[in-house]
């Protein structure tokens, strides 16, 4: 009998191995299944199971109802440290890349996109958020220059949903999660070798990019399951406060606060990943940077919750400065947070960023 996990019930017996990406089963032929095991299948995102029609006590297997994505996701939360999974967030994170660029290719292709497709593929890294803490900042290191992109969808989704929780978004951070997976879909429909040029675009190709807000929102318009919210910041995750984003050019008010969640992380992870027109950037040059647009293009007080939450995960973390040498985060000034005083690894020194204007950290090692 094929059934999903989700079916399952203590007591099913396995009858075919059920096989990840290994030569080595997930969970073998003759496993008796428990709750456990069923934790074990949702994670690697297993689609369905060889069981036996009866119970190992003899009794009829009568499966489960099937219930809603959501409801279930409440109920059977992913513990990433239950230690029944040797799998890693690295291992979940490139999972997610892969499959989100199959479904990329299918939009492509002319395929309509499929909400519950998109869940399942991002749900397994949302339940690990609370959980990733630094990771989360160093989402650019495990981007390539080949799939800048796919890591890029996947790795605004990521951050946007911690830092709508971070911004007391109680129920909605999931919604923003999603915008931020779904803002760059429209991509598919750009012209496809805008996605090999190694230069610098031209002005007309630059124009024809910035389409791609309006397509992404025109492929999840009739999704009833998404929100407004998330449709206008997909629509709107170039938009500036000042007026000078895309595709509209509104301003201020009339732009919705999870596309302002959207913007600042859109721009964080673009600056800090390696493409391959343009070097990546140091996280803490490129909050500088940030911080110096905060109130004519970014949200102020999004952008101080962004930061707090980067900073506060840094006392104690080793990085390697602009001059080459490594140290660990000793003290951070409240007011000054991307220049912290720094004890270097080679003779125990403590040098103070802020005096020291012409170094700055480089990148977080850990």
């Amino acid at each position: 009998m094929l059934v999903h996990p989700k079916q399952l019930v203590p007591g099913c017996l396995i009858t075919k191995d059920v096989m990840g990406k290994t030569i080595y089963p997930i969970i073998p032929k003759n496993t008796i299944i428990n709750d456990k095991h069923v934790l074990v299948l949702t994670k690697f995102l297993i689609e369905n199971v060889e069981v036996s029609d009866r119970l190992n006590t003899g009794i009829p297997f009568s499966p489960k109802e099937l219930e809603k994505e959501d409801a279930y996701k409440k109920e059977n939360p992913i513990d990433s440290n239950d230690g029944h999974s040797s799998y890693s967030f690295y291992d979940y994170y490139i999972n997610a890349v892969e499959g989100y660029k199959k479904l990329f290719l299918n939009w492509q292709s002319g395929a309509t996109l499929d909400i519950n497709q998109v869940r399942k593929l991002i749900f397994p890294l949302f339940d690990q958020i609370d959980q990733v803490g630094l990771n989360l900042y160093l989402l650019h290191q495990y981007s390539s220059k080949k799939d800048y992109f796919f890591h890029h969808c996947i790795s605004i989704a990521l951050i946007s949903a911690f830092l709508a929780k971070k911004r007391n978004f109680k129920k909605e951070w999931i919604q923003v999660g999603l915008a931020g997976l779904l803002a760059d879909s429209g991509m598919a429909k750009i012209n496809r070798h805008l996605f090999s040029i190694e230069r610098t675009l031209t002005l007309p190709e630059y124009e024809e990019i910035k389409k791609h807000p309006t397509y992404s929102y025109r492929l999840v318009e009739k999704v009833p399951s998404l929100s407004t919210g998330v449709k206008l910041a997909i629509l709107q995750h170039h938009e500036r406060l000042d007026g000078s984003g895309y595709p509209l050019g509104v301003e201020k008010n009339k732009i919705h606060p999870y596309a302002r969640i959207l913007a600042i992380v859109d721009t964080y992870h673009a600056m800090t990943s390696e493409r391959i027109y343009q070097k990546r950037q140091s996280p803490f040059k490129v909050i500088e940077e940030m911080i110096q647009d905060q109130f004519a293009k970014f949200d102020h007080e999004i952008l101080q919750t962004f930061i707090e939450n980067l900073t506060s995960f840094s006392i104690g973390t080793r990085v390697q400065l602009s001059n080459g040498k490594k140290g660990e985060i000793v003290f951070i000034e409240p007011n000054l947070p991307t220049r912290p005083m720094i004890k270097l690894e080679d003779n125990s020194q403590i040098i103070s960023l802020k005096a020291n204007r012409n170094l700055h950290i480089e990148e977080l090692l850990s």
